[in-house]
């Protein structure tokens, strides 16, 4: 090529350009990596939270029934308030962007 100063620009441009994708490749590998470890522990997770929603629902009942045998009023406060809580987070939350 006759004007060297063109081509050595050019060359440049392209050698940051293959630079850049071969960064971007290597961060994709990573976050698919990532999202892979993820997709594997997500079943395990929810089988955790459906274990501690049984347990912590196992306990509300047992505490509702010594509730109605010793009929506290703190505990009636407590219980009403969490029924409340439930209920409203129950309802579903209009979405908005």
């Amino acid at each position: 090529m006759k004007n060297d100063t063109t081509t050595t620009m050019l060359n440049f441009v392209l050698a940051v350009l293959v630079i850049l994708g071969v960064v971007f490749a290597l961060l994709t590998m990573h976050k698919m990596n990532n999202v892979r470890t993820l997709q594997q522990q997500l079943p395990m997770m929810s089988q955790r939270f459906q274990n501690d929603l049984m347990h912590m629902q196992a306990v509300l009942n047992d505490v509702v029934t010594y509730n109605k045998t010793a009929n506290s009023p703190e505990l009636t406060e407590i219980l009403k308030a969490a029924a409340t809580s439930a209920a409203s987070s129950a309802t579903p939350q209009p979405v908005t962007k």
